[in-house]
């Protein structure tokens, strides 16, 4: 099974109030989610603002997802790629696991991250984090490591400019 879910205000608006009304209409549809469900090849794709509005600013995808309580989403091998307006790669995070929040747009876990810039000459990896889906703001909470390729290397100590 493949999940794609894509954010779009008056889309997502529509979906919530003919799930709501499905819900209510259909007797026995609660009973229907009892067992153990399961996706795989999960993907959710924001998209930039108009005038911008083809091009893709996220896309958190996983190797499975699983539904929990409350709209979340366990994911399982979490990928969560960032781009510029002109598509380029801004960034790119993988995870073992996280909890995705579809309702609020929230990807988070208390597990280790790792993250890339597009060049791959700038890496960060921790444990725990947060991603705020509404302003690709990330945070990692803890044991942050960052790797920083192609620079020039720094003079030793005591052998700076005019020594």
């Amino acid at each position: 099974m493949t999940i794609s879910v894509t954010r779009h205000p008056s889309l997502a608006t529509w979906l919530l109030a003919a799930g709501t009304i499905l819900f209510f209409a259909v007797p026995n549809g609660r009973t229907q989610l009892n067992g153990v469900q399961h996706a795989s090849d999960f993907t959710s794709v924001e998209y930039f603002e108009p005038p911008h509005q083809q091009q893709m600013k996220s896309r958190l995808s996983g190797a499975e997802a699983q539904p929990q309580a409350g709209g979340l989403l366990l994911i399982k091998q979490l990928k969560l790629e960032m781009f510029n307006v002109d598509g380029r790669t801004e960034m790119i995070v993988n995870a073992p696991e996280c909890v995705y929040d579809t309702f609020n747009g929230t990807a988070s876990s208390p597990g280790h991250l790792q993250l890339q810039t597009g060049d791959g000459k700038f890496r960060v990896e921790g444990e725990g984090f947060l991603w705020r889906q509404t302003n690709s703001f990330l945070t990692i909470s803890n044991s942050v490591r960052t790797v920083i390729e192609g620079m020039p290397a720094l003079p030793a100590s005591g052998q700076g400019a005019g020594k």
